[in-house]
């Protein structure tokens, strides 16, 4: 079993130095910072997996490796920074490390990430001649396609921290080597290009700051933080009563269509509060989570529950402790593959949030799309060159304590936004012809659940896709007599598709259809009129409206 941080009330920090005004300063100046590089990063990237679907994150950490904040882009990237700085420092001893080294890293087992496309770039920020803090980023390299999942050696380049500058000069040859094992070689140069101007306008803000403020009241503001998320934490936990919490879900993808069950106990005791998870052995196949991963869905679904203004950084997980029997889907250990990471991780948050459902009624949605559905198109130009698509795509969101479930977004861990469809075509031999919110694909309740989506693909030349979804067997839950949702299902020329990554020849049409939301409270309880509505916007059939709320001839 492994065990996150010990979870001690943290130790009094010297935070009379700086006053609470000057510690709330320099925390909005650190999410202010943050969120820049993250636009630095979208702006200047090329591929359109970043620049317009921007699948990246940006963080800023303490000198010890402490997550100080992280911007409001992608909570699951959170595991590829946890492990990052810690190993760097394992790897490099502190007094090694200049100014203008820059670190990458991908691998999972290495502290690199927790699926080899994020790559993550790491800079320290130098301020009176020491390490104050780090600037970090990682961004999602659509570029390894057509590979194998049985263990990690079949899904891509492995990176461990590695350097890609020392001391501002780059390292020609570690770049060539990572350049020459990518399928579209100069996508990956730009997009490496943007995440480093990100991370130097990161070190850039960090140095005005400390020169601002002074360096030391700097760092004790930043442990003056960490301190202050720990105390909200806690508080919020505290107000949790003390219990035992259990919860169990089905989970299942295109690439394990038998499925297993998942589950979690929580206990609540006093402020702190212990999450044990029960999973199957790890699996021949790229459904598998590090342990990073699951730290970090975790961490948000918790804080999602308990309370959403909690600070994101790394006090908010020091009341917490996580486990998971190692050599598990959910704690996987080397050569497990991993890719499809995601899939696992989403129904670890449905599974957290259904446990503290029984905890806090009326504080908990209903379970979303859970699947976070994928499709990867590749193939060659007519020039010969190689392009690779990627698209992740929403679905319902469940329905809330008093407000019906958003329709075609993504939950929980993923926060990306869709290829706009001239971009789609105008870059890739691909055509879409439908994209669409599915009616009657909402879980019914007094308050309605989300819409799933339809996206129909058509194959304008000879390539190749691989598909990813889960909740193809089990339904998105509802919650206080809320109704289920639809499932995932993704279709090949109208049959049903049910296998990784298959041949498309020019004209085929794939056809992803993603689950819709939970439904929260019993269908009665919905008014006539919020019934009409549906039906006259389309989101339900009459015949949906007659069986699921009893109106209707």
């Amino acid at each position: 079993m492994t065990h996150a941080r010990t979870t001690t009330t943290a130790d009094a920090t010297p935070v009379g130095a700086v006053d609470p005004i000057t510690v709330e300063v320099i925390g909005s100046a650190l999410s202010s910072i943050t969120e820049e590089m993250g636009e630095a990063l979208v702006r200047a990237s090329y591929s359109t997996n970043i620049k317009e679907r921007r699948d990246c994150s940006t963080a800023i950490f303490d000198r010890d490796g402490n997550t100080l904040c992280q911007a409001e882009h992608i909570p699951m990237h959170l595991g590829s920074f946890i492990g990052a700085i810690p190993r760097i420092l394992q790897r490099y001893p502190i007094e090694t490390i200049r100014e203008g080294d820059v670190f990458i890293g991908n691998d999972a087992y290495e502290g690199g990430g927790t699926h080899l496309p994020d790559i993550v770039l790491t800079e320290p920020v130098f301020a009176d001649g020491r390490i104050v803090a780090w600037a970090i980023n990682t961004a999602h390299h659509s570029d390894f396609a057509d590979r194998g999942h049985a263990h990690i050696f079949q899904e891509g380049l492995r990176i461990p921290p590695v350097h890609l500058y020392r001391e501002g000069v780059l390292q020609d040859q570690i770049q060539e080597l990572i350049l020459l094992n990518c399928q579209v070689p100069h996508e990956r140069l730009s997009d490496l290009r943007a995440q480093m101007s990100a991370n130097r306008l990161g070190v850039q803000r960090m140095k005005a700051l400390c020169a601002k403020y002074g360096t030391e009241k700097v760092l004790l503001a930043g442990e003056a933080l960490l301190d202050y998320a720990e105390r909200k934490m806690r508080a919020g936990i505290a107000a949790i009563p003390d219990g035992v919490y259990s919860f169990t879900d089905r989970f299942e993808s295109v690439q394990f269509m038998e499925g297993c069950d998942l589950g979690v106990t929580i206990t609540v005791k006093g402020d702190e509060m212990a999450l044990d998870f029960d999973a199957p052995p790890q699996m021949r196949n790229a459904l598998n989570v590090i342990y990073t991963g699951l730290l970090a869905a975790c961490y948000y679904a918790v804080k999602a529950v308990v309370d959403p203004t909690v600070l994101p950084n790394a006090g908010l997980a020091r009341p917490l402790t996580v486990t998971a029997p190692h050599g598990s889907l959910l704690n996987c250990k080397a050569p497990a593959a991993v890719n499809s990471r995601l899939s696992a991780c989403q129904r670890v948050c449905d599974i957290i949030m259904g446990a503290l459902a029984k905890a806090l009624p009326g504080r908990v949605m209903a379970a979303g799309n859970g699947s976070c559905a994928a499709a990867i198109f590749s193939g060659t130009l007519g020039d010969g060159s190689p392009w690779v698509y990627l698209e992740t795509i929403g679905g319902g969101g469940g329905a809330r304590p008093g407000a019906d479930g958003l329709s075609g977004i993504h939950v929980h861990l993923t926060n990306t936004s869709n290829l706009p469809v001239e971009a789609l075509e105008l870059e890739y031999p691909l055509t879409l012809l439908r994209y669409e919110l599915v009616n009657d694909s909402a879980g019914a309740g007094t308050f309605r659940g989300g819409m799933g989506l339809r996206r129909l693909y058509r194959a304008e030349a000879d390539c190749l896709v691989g598909v990813e979804a889960s909740r193809t067997g089990s339904d998105p839950w509802g919650l206080e007599g809320g109704g289920s949702a639809t499932r995932s299902i993704i279709r090949l020329n109208g049959v049903v598709l049910d296998a990784r990554s298959t041949p498309l020849r020019k004209g085929d049409l794939v056809e992803v259809v993603t689950p819709g939301g939970g439904g929260y409270g019993a269908p009665s309880g919905r008014s006539a009129a919020d019934v009409q509505r549906d039906l006259t916007e389309g989101r339900i059939s009459a015949a949906f409206a007659r069986e699921a709320y009893g109106i209707g001839a």
